[in-house]
């Protein structure tokens, strides 16, 4: 069964056929953009028989070039002005979508994004429309009939069959046109029946684009209705903080136009009270809100509080096929949805009258794309916001550096809730310091004696236990103990992770895979040893220690099949599981009263990285799984167990003191010259062959040379590099980076156009810029 919709946008793409030869012009030009990494509109004529077709935000294909190919592209603008070059004009070969894929608003974000990111205008319009969208996924044509006018009807009228009649009737009936094999199901005949009524004129047929069951617009689980308006059956009360953070919030609902707010609430503060109230207030007023969460934290538990509140909601997410992706979007674009949830790329929703964008764990380093365009959707969706006059509400307990420093510096309004709800204390945190632990006697040793304990005493008492440890897999370090061989990826730079489930040796980077070594490759002694820690050996060791309780494992191994976090959650909240082990997944979003023990493994993991936000990250990661404990009437703890005790992220964070860390990073930053106080952009060089990436990288310095001097007199531009990526080789390419730095964002900017108009990389040899990078790696 089909439903037949009105679609907007469509993304209609009529059937693949030759362009049809050129006709007479209209006197109209089209700007087109392509997927390309070029900052160039290119003019088209528009033909007489598409200039009512074309629009700014639809695809149009044009001859782009050698050979004139025709390529696809973004309409980006229509204007009865020539070019001003005298060239030749090629005319426009065919408008792809009778609706446009962007609007106004969502056309001048791409717009800045090009700008700031600097890619290509049409490789942002590419990311930004869906592929499910673009090839219109999930849909199909159907052929539909309608009776016909009774002034059209032909005279005399036609004699008919009995089938015929009956079926002539049952469609008059039915009020509505009907598919043809819908029809002829419902009248119980065949569809050389309907046929013959098309050729007597008696009916009419035409095509028209449908949904079909698998897509999202036929809506699915993630699509669920409620009543916008409704509340829980017991209406929750707001604290003191939640009363002053909501009477800011509402002023500015109700007031409406850009205000960017910074909700800084500790874990279990109510902050996802907060949100709600601002989504229902705006969909109260017929609007629409976008609320972005980490991929990690889109768990049915942090979905379900959206459910029943807050209209109609839409969940996009990473398990989410072409065909849901596609039915979602075109919900969203025709009005049926008032919240989208979702994680970066939700930030493009084409909502008709947005209202709001709530950000959750606006920290969160994987709202960072790491591939063009390499946009940050936090930063985006404040362009967003400002670009719709809206206000933006973003919160977490550990805010990034960057939204904290622009709260103090007042470009976003601080908003603070220091307490946890019903006056509950902050889990106490003791850190373990390693180093002076006993030893775990036989082959297990990642849970120490004092964790060992604490959980043990939990687990009698019927309480529930979460361990974090931020690496998978089960040994992450296998050598050999006679000539010292490190088993390493085949095209990466990188030690191989030994996963036993699998009983393979993984790369985490390129997915390249061999079996275990049962001899060295290279001495061919039987010396391999299996050494290092991950949440598979981990989960290992908990079974084998607590044999009478239940142990489930969160990693991104485990819970690759869709479902399998809900399932998991469920069992671990209905008492089922008694130990949940985990990486940074668990670490956020997830809220079970009876948690009364959380332990951190190695919280060393990740904080001795040649990146300066290692230390901002460790910190959060462990003041995140910390809120965790004690969010129930029996209260909890915190175990730390580190080599690095006496490190500021460990103490401040086993403080719950966010304030104090920040300014010790802050001050630490701005000696050093980091973000936030400097903006930086890093440029990577990478080839198959290490000799061209390095001349190319040497290039690219003499441009730098060339284009700081050229900057002189201003504020000042600091390169570092070339040089060898701490990860030289990746998926067999060697890589080279720089690392620029000003405290001038134009500044910046102007210097990275006029290296990049000036070096053009040589065949065989890619660079990649990344403005505001997350990864250093």
């Amino acid at each position: 069964m089909t439903a037949r919709t009105t679609l907007f946008p469509t993304g209609r793409r009529r059937e693949p056929e030759p362009p049809p030869p050129p006709g007479p012009l209209s006197g109209l030009y089209a700007s087109v953009v392509f997927d390309r990494p070029l900052d160039t509109e290119y003019t088209y004529a528009v033909p007489a028989d598409l200039a009512g077709k074309v629009g700014v935000g639809k695809r149009v294909e044009a001859p782009f070039g050698k050979g004139d190919k025709t390529t696809p592209g973004f309409c980006v603008r229509v204007t009865d002005e020539p070019p001003s070059a005298a060239f030749e004009v090629k005319p426009l070969a065919r408008v792809l979508d009778d609706d446009a894929l962007v609007d106004g608003h969502v056309m001048a974000l791409t717009r800045w994004m090009a700008d700031y990111y600097l890619c290509g205008w049409g490789q942002v319009l590419h990311a930004v429309v869906p592929a499910g969208v673009r090839g219109n996924a999930g849909t199909r044509v159907a052929a539909f009939v309608e009776p016909v006018p009774k002034d059209h009807l032909p005279n005399p009228l036609p004699s008919v069959t009995p089938q015929q009649k009956a079926a002539l009737d049952k469609l008059k009936k039915e009020g509505r046109p009907l598919e043809i094999l819908q029809l002829a199901r419902l009248a119980k005949c065949t569809t050389g029946v309907v046929g013959g009524l098309v050729k007597k004129g008696l009916v009419r047929k035409f095509s028209e684009r449908v949904e079909t069951e698998a897509s999202g617009g036929r809506q699915p689980p993630d699509v669920s209705e409620g009543s916008g308006d409704s509340r829980p059956p017991l209406a929750i009360e707001l604290n003191a903080d939640q009363v002053r953070v909501w009477g800011q919030v509402h002023a500015a609902l109700q007031t409406g136009g850009f205000r960017p707010f910074l909700l800084h609430g500790v874990t279990g503060s109510g902050k996802t009270e907060v949100y709600l109230r601002a989504i229902e207030e705006t969909v109260k007023q017929g609007r629409e809100a976008i609320v972005l969460v980490p991929e990690i934290s889109l768990t049915p538990q942090t979905i379900s509080r959206f459910e029943g509140r807050c209209g109609t909601v839409a969940v996009l997410h990473s398990h989410l096929t072409d065909a849901e992706r596609g039915g979602y979007w075109r919900r969203v674009a025709s009005g049926h949805v008032q919240v989208v949830v979702g994680a970066r790329s939700a930030v493009f929703a084409p909502t008709r009258k947005l209202g709001l964008i709530v950000i959750d764990e606006e920290h969160e380093s994987s709202f960072k794309q790491e591939a063009t365009p390499r946009y940050h959707a936090r930063d985006v969706a404040v362009m967003r916001a400002r670009l719709e006059g809206i206000p933006i509400l973003m919160g977490s307990a550990t805010p990034s550096l960057e939204s904290w420093s622009n709260a103090a510096r007042g470009a976003y309004t601080l908003l603070s809730m220091p307490s946890r709800v019903e006056s509950r204390p902050l889990p106490g945190v003791r850190v373990i310091d390693l180093r002076h632990e006993p030893k775990p006697s036989g082959k297990h040793f990642a849970v120490g004696a004092t964790l060992e304990a604490a959980m043990r005493t939990t687990l009698k008492a019927k309480g529930q236990v979460i361990l974090l440890l931020n690496r998978r897999g089960f040994s992450t370090h296998v050598h050999c103990q006679a000539c010292g061989h490190v088993a390493q990826c085949a095209n990466c730079d990188l030690a191989l992770t030994f996963h036993r489930a699998k009983a393979a040796l993984v790369c985490h980077f390129c997915g390249f895979e061999t079996a275990p070594f049962q001899t060295c490759p290279g001495c061919s002694q039987p010396s391999m040893r299996y050494q290092g820690l991950g949440t598979e050996k981990l989960h290992a060791e908990v079974e084998e220690k607590f044999p009478g309780h239940v142990c489930a494992r969160m990693d991104s191994d485990t819970m690759s099949k869709p479902g399998s976090h809900r399932r998991v959650l469920d069992a671990f909240r209905d008492g089922l599981v008694h130990v949940l082990v985990g990486t940074q997944m668990i670490a956020k979003g997830l809220d079970f009263p009876n948690v009364t023990l959380v332990g951190v493994v190695n919280a060393d993991v990740g904080l001795h990285l040649p990146d300066f936000r290692s230390a901002e990250r460790t910190f959060q990661l462990l003041a995140q799984v910390a809120g965790r404990a004690g969010r129930g009437d029996k209260g909890g703890q915190v175990l730390i167990q580190t080599f690095t005790p006496d490190h500021p992220c460990v103490t401040l964070a086993s403080k719950h003191d966010f304030v104090g860390f920040a300014g010790q990073e802050l001050a630490h930053r701005k000696q050093h010259q980091y973000p936030p106080f400097h903006r930086m952009a890093r440029l990577i060089v990478r080839s198959e062959k290490e000799e061209a990436a390095s001349k190319f990288a040497d290039t690219l310095a003499g441009a730098f040379h060339e284009a700081t001097r050229r900057a002189a007199g201003g504020p000042a531009v600091r390169v570092l590099g070339p040089a060898e990526c701490p990860v030289f080789r990746l998926n067999n390419f060697y890589r080279f980076h720089f690392q620029v730095q000003s405290a001038d964002t134009a500044v910046l900017h102007d210097v990275l156009r006029d290296v990049l108009a000036m070096a053009r990389p040589p065949h065989g040899v890619e660079f990649q810029v990344d403005v505001d990078p997350f990864s250093m790696l």
